[in-house]
């Protein structure tokens, strides 16, 4: 039978607590639920003890990334249900995922849908990420932002090195899955709005999105981004060539440039796909 543990990132979120924690307590069943206090100004800490949560305290924020982390290590399921704090998230939906995991994958996610998203803005963004990474791996990813997920604890802890003490660990545990060939599974569910502040913010995590783009095609495969940048350099080095061939029978330096440049490109990305086989070998292996 596998044991479940809850851990939810909170970072005053004394207001979601009050209502979430006692719902799980009475409606999902798992070995326990960790709350860790990521720097709270509240008394977030006070709320979750007081429901008979574990809590585990960051003397400053350190990040939903970090705290993601610091439960991951605490926990001691077999599986690991991550979800949020301001409750966005409902204790059925934690248990229709954990029904689904109980089908034989390795990770389940509550997929949002366009009625979850707090705009419209957020609604295309996040279309935007699921479009390009499932064209990265090949499958359909319904939502590479969720923060609802149930996880196998081992596979999980394999690559919990790689995660960022930010908002994108979601990104990247879901290409780290896919490309290490586990099976992942989306299931819809609505979320509700949350309860306080948002921590998110419109311009500077705009820009981190954005790198997270590129994130998710690294992370995957870095020659499918950098094979196509090499190709374009390659093309117009030899379209100049033949421009200035045909014109001024001459060799131009920018031709040269552009030529070594692209080969440049392609041997680093080359390289990156090297290591990055190899690092998700190396996790295969320890399982």
């Amino acid at each position: 039978m596998t044991n479940f543990s809850i851990v939810i990132p909170a970072k005053n979120e004394s207001g979601g607590l009050l209502g979430l924690l006692p719902e799980l307590f009475e409606q999902v069943s798992v070995l326990e639920v960790i709350v860790v206090d990521d720097g709270s100004s509240d008394n977030t800490a006070e709320v979750a003890e007081s429901f008979g949560a574990k809590v585990i305290s960051h003397n400053y924020s350190k990040g939903n990334g970090a705290a993601i982390k610091a439960g991951a290590r605490a926990a001691r399921g077999d599986a690991i249900i991550f979800m949020d704090g301001d409750g966005q998230h409902s204790p059925d939906d934690v248990n229709r995922l954990i029904e689904a995991y109980g089908e034989g994958y390795d990770m389940v996610v509550g997929a949002r849908g366009k009625s979850s998203q707090a705009s419209h803005s957020r609604w295309l963004g996040n279309g935007a990420y699921n479009f390009i990474s499932s064209l990265m791996v090949g499958h359909k990813i319904d939502d590479l932002t969720s923060g609802l997920r149930v996880v196998n604890a081992k596979k999980f802890k394999g690559f919990i090195f790689m995660l960022p003490n930010g908002f994108s660990y979601p990104t990247t545990i879901t290409m780290a899955f896919f490309r290490a060939g586990y099976s992942v599974k989306y299931i819809p569910i609505i979320a509700s709005e949350r309860i306080g502040n948002s921590h998110l913010h419109v311009f500077k995590d705009g820009v981190r999105f954005f790198i997270i783009i590129f994130k998710v095609a690294t992370l995957y495969s870095p020659l499918k981004i950098f094979f196509p940048v090499s190709s374009m350099l390659f093309f117009t080095s030899l379209s100049y060539y033949l421009f200035t061939y045909i014109t001024d029978n001459r060799l131009t330096n920018m031709t040269v440039i552009l030529f070594v440049i692209s080969v440049v490109v392609f041997m680093i990305g080359l390289v990156s796909e090297q290591i990055t086989t190899l690092l998700y070998q190396n996790s295969n292996q320890e399982d």
